[in-house]
């Protein structure tokens, strides 16, 4: 493993995987531990930061061009950014319910299933955990 196909590639790119990775890692934090918390609240911000970092980025990154320079991961990233203020709505109107499904869906979604395709052969995630 090395994070040099990583490091070498354009700008946004790393900081799109880095965000990406944070979020992930912070998305576990916020589903295991108690919610409704000062810490809950507090990582919860940082966490929509840095979605709102990784789904901007993804407008930088044109490795799949479908429509222009533009593929399917970026109507994710217009579904992120326009989710990401509802969910905190969400919670700040105490609509629990609809901002856990929210926050769900977008981990999963965004995160989860989109960072598995990310992991394809000929992808630099590829190339960073296997190997050329």
């Amino acid at each position: 493993m090395t994070l040099a196909p990583l490091l070498n590639a354009a700008p946004a790119i790393p900081l799109h995987a880095f965000a990406a990775m944070a979020a992930f890692v912070l998305g576990v934090v916020q589903l295991a531990a108690p919610k409704g918390t000062l810490p809950h609240r507090t990582i919860g911000w940082i966490w929509v930061a840095l979605m709102a970092i990784v789904a901007a980025s993804s407008f930088w990154i044109h490795q799949i061009r479908l429509v222009g320079p533009f593929g399917p991961i970026h109507l994710l990233s217009i579904f992120t950014l326009v989710m990401l203020p509802l969910a905190v709505w969400r919670a700040h109107t105490h609509r629990v319910a609809d901002h856990r499904r929210i926050m769900i869906l977008m981990f999963i979604g965004a995160l989860v299933v989109a960072g598995l395709f990310t992991l394809l052969p000929g992808r630099i995630m590829h190339h960073v955990i296997f190997g050329s």
